[in-house]
């Protein structure tokens, strides 16, 4: 049973790295960094990644968090009402709607190593943040729909 608040997770990771004697620098670890996602079904798999990190020598490991905001929201909710593409419909609407009893939590958290010009990366989400992002994409995606308007009187 995955929570739908990261935070205790969260205070466990930063309890277990200083542990550790490792030090911790928030920061996020973009895609456009050579990377490789540390993959482990086990729900406590990211122990085994700092100690992956204490083994490797790493000197601190970078962690990152997102929270729900209010105004990410409310921004969504705006650009979903805004389209009016036959993709958007009520369901996607309810669906961000429903986001708003997640406002404060913490859905996504992402520790990261460096080790030979390479990013070893930790990532989890609840499944609230996922349905965030994917309704995050959805309206990235329609926003980059160009829609040709012809004029045929000039022909």
């Amino acid at each position: 049973m995955q929570p739908d608040n990261l935070i205790s997770l969260k205070d466990d990771m930063v309890a277990f790295i200083a542990g550790h004697g490792m030090r911790r620098l928030n920061g996020y670890v973009t895609e456009e960094v050579p990377t490789v996602l540390f993959e482990e079904e086990n729900s406590d798999g990211w122990k085994d990644f700092v100690e992956h990190a204490k083994a490797a020598g790493a000197p601190f490991i970078t962690m990152s968090e997102v929270v729900l905001e209010r105004e990410d929201i409310a921004l969504l909710l705006d650009q979903l009402r805004e389209e009016s593409f036959p993709e958007i419909d009520a369901l996607e609407v309810e669906d961000a709607e429903q986001l708003m009893m997640h406002v404060g939590k913490v859905g996504y958290l992402q520790l990261g190593f460096a080790h030979q010009g390479v990013m070893f990366i930790f990532e989890t989400a609840t499944d609230w943040y996922d349905s965030f992002q994917q309704l995050m994409e959805t309206v990235g995606d329609l926003g980059g729909i160009v829609v040709e308007d012809r004029d045929d009187s000039d022909d």
